[in-house]
């Protein structure tokens, strides 16, 4: 990843596309994962702007319900809640279930909830390091289980269904030699040796890796799959960070929500996107260079194996 193409996304240009663009959504059914908040909240609010039918999925249940309130006010819609804590895979199953008895189509999956550099003794349900397995493993396990509602959606409208999946710069700059370290993903030694950027940026690369494979794995059953970086933004995402100093940098580099909610709108509701399965979108709303890392075939599918094997140990009870 070139200097002039990470400047680029510190510093993006005005942005050529509006969500004046967004075709109606009639009829369409999305899922929008941390939707209560930041640029997934304004997401769910352009979507139903624009007609969709629109679930936040969420691990805090009033905070959603206030948010779906308040949008309802702004927008005269309301959208869903669906109960989803990505770092219990017992509740990611739970929700795809509730889910699926409750919807018969999903016609795009914003997969964009996640966690950034929470204190290193915070683990997952399943004692997974917190941003790996909220940030990649359940986001993975989600996605895997409506798999079948997204491809049967696909057959019976005879249209494109859309994963969009929201990664960071920090996965771009992850150290390619490094990879997915998977002696980090469990408590222990090489985990302790590592600060929370690095594994943060760890998790932002396997949700690359993750929508890479999903692309080459599911493009014949209707599946357009597309990650993206949506800019440094005002969100509440950093709110583990207590160093002030650090604070006050992030801060002068901040854009506004709806800013950073256009890339993901574009990927999921735009008929061009259908022409990037397996792409990689920059701020904001542009074609970005695939990271290196990435587009490192042997290392998607080695992730998509590791993801598998630890969903399977889940079902199994071990």
């Amino acid at each position: 990843m070139g200097a002039c193409s990470v400047l680029g996304q510190f510093f993006p240009s005005k942005p050529t596309w509006s969500v004046d663009e967004i075709p109606d959504l009639t009829g369409q059914v999305m899922l929008v994962t941390g939707g209560n908040a930041g640029i997934g909240r304004e997401t769910v609010k352009v979507l139903l702007e624009h007609n969709a039918k629109v679930y936040i999925a969420g691990r805090n249940e009033s905070k959603c319900i206030e948010a779906i309130k308040d949008i309802e006010v702004q927008t005269g819609k309301r959208a869903e809640f669906l109960q989803l804590d990505l770092s219990d895979l017992a509740s990611v199953k739970k929700a795809a279930e509730e889910f699926m008895r409750r919807e018969t189509r999903l016609n795009v999956l914003f997969n964009n909830a996640g966690v950034m550099w929470p204190p290193m003794d915070m683990m997952t349900a399943q004692k997974f390091d917190l941003q790996f397995g909220t940030n990649t493993l359940g986001p993975f396990y989600f996605t895997k289980l409506v798999l079948p509602l997204l491809t049967a959606t696909a057959a019976s409208t005879g249209t494109k269904v859309r994963i969009v999946n929201t990664a960071s710069l920090t996965g771009e700059l992850h150290p390619q030699a490094d990879g997915v370290n998977y002696d980090t993903l469990f408590d222990g030694p090489a985990r302790r040796k590592k600060d929370k950027g690095y594994l943060y940026g760890q998790s932002k690369l396997g949700n690359i890796l993750v929508s890479n494979e999903l692309a080459r794995r599911y493009t014949d059953e209707g599946i357009i799959s597309i990650a993206l970086n949506p800019g440094n933004l005002r969100t509440e995402l950093a709110r583990h960070e207590k160093n002030p100093v650090k604070m006050g940098v992030i801060a002068l580099l901040r854009y506004p929500v709806q800013l950073g909610a256009l890339t993901q709108l574009w990927a999921g509701t735009m008929k061009e996107a259908e022409e990037l399965n397996g792409g990689y979108l920059i701020p904001w709303a542009r074609i970005g260079e695939m990271p290196p890392a990435a587009a490192d075939l042997a290392a998607g599918k080695a992730l998509w194996t590791w993801l598998e094997e630890q969903v399977e140990r889940f079902e199994a009870g071990n």
